[in-house]
């Protein structure tokens, strides 16, 4: 009886020290087989699409109030601007047409359009407004002080928002300009302010401002 005992005892002991290994086998070779593969899959394809489209959501976007006002399709939507040299985009865009007028009279289109990798300062039809109409006119008329005043608007390269929140650069008609603020709120000679900023378009990163940079 002892040892009919001892021989059930021993066999349940042996059958407890296996069971556990015979588990743990049967469950790797199921994730082998199944769960690793469609995983690893898996986080490829996430990886090959959600970089780029996490990238385009985050410092890409145009900002600012005056934003609303852009064409939603067409040339001048924010799509159709990115396509074009900076001169041509401008000029599909309605609220920047005292801008496109005061280019081409004082030739700057092919200048402008023909530039690698700059930045540009656009003022709006209002911020021209702001100027008394006789001085307006005199400065349209002067080749020369016009020139002056559309190339203090551009700068040689091109600056992200964040290289706008304390910066100061030198211009193409080689004065400086300078910049601060954050977020979306910006401004340019502590005077102008960035109402639509960060707008691309094929050689250019464009600030749309509310009130036109005098040459200092």
């Amino acid at each position: 009886m002892n040892t009919l005992q001892i021989r059930r005892t021993a066999i349940a002991v042996a059958a407890a020290a296996l069971l556990p290994f015979t588990l743990a086998a049967c469950s790797d070779s199921g994730s082998d087989t199944e769960a690793a593969p469609p995983a690893a899959a898996g986080d490829q394809a996430k990886t090959g699409e959600s970089t780029p489209r996490d990238g385009a959501m985050t410092g890409d976007e145009p900002f600012g109030a005056a934003c609303a006002g852009v064409p939603k399709e067409g040339a001048g939507s924010f799509d159709g601007m990115a396509k074009d040299p900076v001169a041509t985009a401008a000029s599909n865009n309605p609220a920047l047409s005292t801008l496109v007028a005061a280019v081409k009279q004082a030739g700057l289109v092919d200048t402008l359009n023909n530039a690698k990798d700059i930045t540009v300062f656009a003022p709006t039809n209002d911020a021209f407004a702001k100027i008394p109409q006789a001085d307006l006119d005199k400065v349209l008329a002067d080749k020369e002080q016009l020139t002056k005043i559309l190339t203090y608007h551009v700068v040689g390269r091109k600056l992200t928002p964040q290289q706008l929140e304390n910066g100061s650069f030198e211009t193409l008609q080689k004065g400086m300009v300078t910049t601060s603020g954050s977020g979306e709120a910006y401004k340019v000679n502590d005077t102008s302010n960035v109402v639509c900023g960060n707008v691309r378009t094929a050689n250019a990163n464009v600030y749309i401002v509310d009130t036109v940079l005098m040459p200092k």
